[in-house]
């Protein structure tokens, strides 16, 4: 009932945000006899922010079309490599006629990032892929918002997520390098447990970026709130069932309106002073910095609805029974042994201001690895770095990914080195 009546007030409040845009270009266009009337910039500013506090936030696009490569300018094309119900594959392919660079690209190490079904759409990492692209060929996961799934598609659970993450592994090939940004970071060591555990060749390195592999350690509001609830309040309060007005109607799920509400809870002192921010800006005519709070909240407000059974088998899974940390984790019938792991190199990285996965959360991951030598075990923290500053931002840019390529560029060339030394030996 809650959705649907979400659903109505969203419906209503559509007039009042093209009114609100209407009358903000109304008072703040050269052209408009209205623009000269006093205290006219602080109308429309008002307008602007009244517009953008009632619109509807639409899955906006990677929009990216270039990369540079070796100091020269690739074009970048966004392909579908793989598409199943619930989730693309995508493909950020370069191309380019200067020779040298496609010689670099060819050589350059091919890197899958996986990203969160927890609320925002892939598009949040669209920084994440900008900054790989200079030096990997990139492919990431894009989950589909679960109200456009039709019904008869079937439920979606997280034994299908670790399973769709094999399925992405096996067809981009083993010489994969694997990168997992907050919540992924369980299902994906356990989609690369059971490989290693049937003897299937495993990624050359796992990146593990904020996730809780064991949330009992420094357990932040989310893991509480995870924690302290019980399983059957979760399904009774949060679980909702699609209108009729989209393709998934009538399927069960934890709808994004209520996971966004969630994120605003966490720090709406933080969220007022920005929007206070943005109407000043507005008022100064300081164009740049009012684009660039667009920009953040077009990407942060636009959240898609999760399956419930993946939801709510995530919650007690990950948060409730701490499955994967007590080694009695079940995919299809297959107990998950982290230990199994021997191959692939293990790099951990948490942010120190990280009010989302705590510290200690995701750098558990090296003592369920136990397969992996020492020496191949990594762990970095990112200083100053809250939850998305480790994959977004400044910090990211300038801080983490030179760790995360570091890393990657060094077990490629170990793992592409293998080949031609055993070629050696036998001549």
């Amino acid at each position: 009932m809650l959705y649907h009546l979400y659903e109505t007030q969203r419906a209503l409040m559509a007039p009042f945000s093209e009114f609100a845009s209407a009358s903000a270009k109304l008072y703040n266009h050269p052209l408009s006899p209205f623009t000269h009337v006093p205290m006219a910039q602080r109308v429309s500013a008002g307008f602007d922010l009244l517009h953008r506090l009632a619109k509807e936030y639409e899955k906006p696009p990677f929009a990216i079309t270039s990369a540079t490569v070796d100091g020269i300018e690739v074009a970048v094309q966004e392909q579908v490599a793989l598409s199943k119900p619930f989730c693309r594959l995508l493909r950020f392919k370069r191309f380019t006629d200067d020779t040298r660079a496609l010689t670099v690209m060819k050589s350059q190490p091919t890197v899958l990032v996986v990203a969160p079904l927890s609320g925002h759409h892939s598009t949040l990492l669209r920084d994440t892929v900008k900054s790989l692209l200079h030096d990997h060929k990139v492919f990431i996961t894009d989950w589909t918002d679960a109200r456009m799934v039709p019904l008869e598609v079937g439920p979606f659970h997280l034994d299908d997520y670790v399973a769709y993450v094999q399925e992405f592994i096996r067809h981009i090939g083993p010489n994969v390098h694997v990168i997992s940004v907050c919540q992924p970071t369980v299902p994906v060591l356990a989609a690369v447990s059971l490989m290693a555990s049937a003897g299937e060749p495993t990624p050359r390195t796992m990146t593990m970026m904020g996730g809780p592999i064991d949330a009992r350690r420094s357990p932040t509001a989310v893991n509480n709130l995870a924690m302290n609830k019980s399983h059957s309040w979760f399904e009774n309060n949060v679980i909702f069932r699609v209108p009729q007005n989209f393709p998934g109607a009538g399927r069960r799920v934890y709808p994004g309106f209520l996971q966004h509400t969630g994120f605003v809870a966490m720090n709406p002192d933080r969220h007022m002073s920005s929007h206070y921010d943005y109407f000043k800006d507005l008022i100064r005519g300081d164009d740049d910095s009012a684009e660039s709070h667009r920009q953040f909240y077009d990407e942060y407000n636009a959240v898609l609805d999760m399956p419930a059974e993946y939801y709510l088998e995530t919650i007690k899974v990950v948060f409730q029974d701490f499955a994967l940390c007590n080694g009695n984790w079940f995919v299809r019938g297959e107990l998950v042994r982290p230990q199994d792991i021997r191959s692939t190199a293990l790099l951990t990285i948490e942010g120190e201001l990280d009010d989302i996965s705590g510290a200690g959360q995701t750098r558990a991951a090296h003592e369920l690895c136990s397969g992996i030598a020492k020496e191949r075990q990594f762990h970095y923290d990112a200083m100053g770095a809250g939850h998305y500053g480790i994959f977004a931002g400044k910090r990211w840019r300038e801080k983490v990914y030179p760790e995360v390529r570091a890393f990657i560029a060094r077990y490629d060339a170990e793992a592409a080195a293998k080949p031609a030394r055993k070629r050696s030996a036998a001549a």
